[in-house]
């Protein structure tokens, strides 16, 4: 205990083991949904469901680990939400790439991320993307979750004489997910602890008591299928377009998204000047994602929990970490998960995104407009990269029009004449 005490600081910190591992843990219990999660999530991009499962635990093991050590923050790194939906919905699905080529994008990305953080780039980033274009890919992302949480849920469905239509309300699996829906929100409003676990199990027990669990065989499983996903990535589609805009594109995300996220938990946790080497392990991690074969993991906002629970030093993230390694005896269960259960999660985490439109100045159209198209076109494109390019390429065109161009930096003008420049080279 002494040496652990030592490792971390814990008298410095003004914190004890006790506190930290209580920390950790509720920590886990809020952040431990994601595993069924992502795991469904990424089984739509083709990886077996077990083998992403596994991949899921470990790179929520190691990232967790990677932050105790090298930061000594407790900030918890898990994949994250609204990336696993651009992995699946968007590379694959979207831009054809395969779940190995996509996780080839993932290391690059990684890779990309991670040079940013160790250098000066990052601050230069930081400073030439406008508040506004930041917060809208965070609002985007969150009704991209929302809809693909609908659609999961049976809410709304592709429509005969429209593009979306309300379901079938009066069918079971629609009623099931209406009914976890709202227990997920009054769960969350009362701030229950693991409140996205208790509503997955209460969403999973009605799909029972309603004889619509999946039919899954045997509770057992095997180590054997995640021989197909770990280092499965590959870079065959290295010389094709669509392959470095996935990159560019998550690497644009990876680097706003986690700018807000590690800052806002570093100023939480009164220890702002602990950023830089947090931000640096957040990169360490992601880069290790495609490895692993997950969508990146990402400094996640459950991590609020852990710090509000007295979290201080790396000892919560380790103690996160160490949990997330021995839910792997919970595998056998994960796949009697019906959607019915996820859907409400995925809709309740949308909204919680959503939120960050608050942040965004609607009154000056010439800012509002471009994050107002980044918003929208996520979801209505199915393509978080798509729907960045459209806001990206808006927003210096706006202001040149309006004889405001040196209000734009440089670095800006390059990035949205990259994603011009894709457009372009994608209907040529």
């Amino acid at each position: 205990m002494k040496k652990i005490g030592g490792m971390f600081q814990l008298r410095k910190h003004g914190t004890t083991i006790q506190r930290e591992m209580t920390a950790g843990a509720v920590g886990f219990f809020t952040t431990i949904y994601i595993v069924a999660v992502n795991s469904l999530i990424l089984s739509e991009a083709g990886i077996p469901f077990e083998g992403a499962v596994i991949a899921t635990i470990l790179s929520s093991f190691l990232g967790c680990a990677l932050m105790a050590f090298w930061a000594n923050a407790p900030i918890l790194l898990v994949p994250g939400m609204g990336l696993n939906a651009m992995f699946t919905y968007t590379f694959v699905q979207s831009m054809g790439l395969s779940w190995q080529e996509a996780l080839g994008v993932v290391v690059c990305s990684g890779i990309l991320f991670l040079l940013i953080t160790l250098t000066k780039i990052a601050d230069l980033l930081n400073s030439a993307i406008p508040q506004t274009l930041k917060e809208a890919i965070s609002v985007g992302l969150g009704f991209f979750l929302m809809l693909i949480g609908l659609e999961k849920g049976g809410i709304v469905i592709r429509g005969e004489h429209s593009i979306v239509a309300l379901g079938d309300l009066s069918e079971p699996a629609v009623m099931i997910t209406l009914v976890t829906l709202v227990l997920t929100l009054v769960i969350f409003i009362r701030q229950v602890p693991g409140g996205f676990l208790w509503s997955i199990l209460a969403g999973t027990v009605l799909t029972w008591a309603f004889g619509l669990l999946p039919q899954t065989g045997a509770t057992s499983f095997s180590f054997a299928s995640y021989s197909e996903v770990f280092n499965a990535f590959s870079f065959d589609a290295w010389m094709e377009v669509p392959f470095w805009t996935a990159v560019f594109s998550l690497t644009m995300v990876l680097v706003f998204e986690n700018i807000g996220l590690v800052h806002g938990h570093t100023d939480f946790s009164g220890q702002p000047q602990k950023f830089k080497r947090s931000f640096q392990a957040t990169a360490a991690s992601a880069c290790t994602s495609g490895l692993f074969g997950t969508s990146p993991t990402v400094a996640t906002v459950e991590t609020s929990a852990a710090i509000a629970a007295g979290g201080k030093t790396g000892c919560t993230a380790l103690t996160t970490g160490i949990l997330f390694l021995l839910s792997i005896f919970a595998i056998p269960y994960m796949k009697f998960i019906p959607d019915m259960a996820i859907a409400p999660v995925l809709i309740m985490i949308g909204g919680l995104m959503v939120q960050n439109i608050k942040n965004i100045h609607l009154e000056n159209m010439e800012e509002a407009f471009p994050a107002i198209m980044i918003i929208v076109m996520i979801p209505f494109t199915y393509s978080i990269a798509d729907g960045i390019a459209f806001g990206f390429i808006l927003y210096p065109v706006l202001k040149a029009l309006n004889g405001r161009a040196k209000d734009v930096s440089w670095p800006l003008y390059i990035i949205s004449a990259l994603f011009f420049l894709n457009f372009v080279l994608h209907y040529l």
